[in-house]
């Protein structure tokens, strides 16, 4: 089992055409549901420990956040982005979700990494783009655009890994 171990640096840009689940309707008022607008932020975990959170935005479903995120990883094995929908009463409302293992990440020996990671999303099941190229000590991570109409979300992740002395 491969893990980092090192510095990770994480933005995360924006997100677009995001769209509310059924269970974040209930709250919705009117005869025309499929303008309900969202209330996004993102959960960071690395492993099941939080990193961060990004500010919530208001009523949009197309949100543009700009969050950079920076922490100490040991042993870390999956980095997990959540959007959530911040219900005004109760829990927040899960939206979608992607998973990036280390593994995936760390395995590639060339300069360039692409790969498709599953973004699950209650109603649609698209996917997102991952670009990779490794700067010497650092590795930069493009999580970029999906191609479904559901979802896109773009982030950038620069690991630096830790010399061995």
């Amino acid at each position: 089992m491969v893990v980092f171990n090192g510095l990770l640096k994480i933005k995360i840009c924006e997100a677009v055409s995001l769209k509310p689940t059924a269970w974040s309707l209930r709250h919705a008022v009117g005869p025309r549901p499929q303008t309900f607008l969202l209330d996004p932020y993102i959960a960071l975990n690395v492993d099941d420990s939080r990193i961060g959170q990004t500010a919530t935005k208001q009523k949009t479903n197309s949100p543009a956040w700009h969050d950079e995120f920076v922490t100490d990883v040991c042993n870390g094995r999956k980095i997990e982005l959540a959007v959530f929908h911040d219900a005004p009463i109760g829990y927040d409302d899960f939206v979608a979700n992607c998973t990036i293992q280390f593994e995936e990440l760390l395995q590639n020996g060339s300069r360039h990494f692409e790969d498709w990671p599953s973004l699950f999303c209650p109603m649609h099941c698209p996917s997102i783009r991952i670009e990779c190229c490794s700067l010497g000590m650092v590795l930069l991570v493009i999580v970029s655009q999906c191609f479904e109409p559901c979802l896109k979300l773009y982030c950038f992740l620069v690991l630096i890994f830790k010399t061995l002395q």
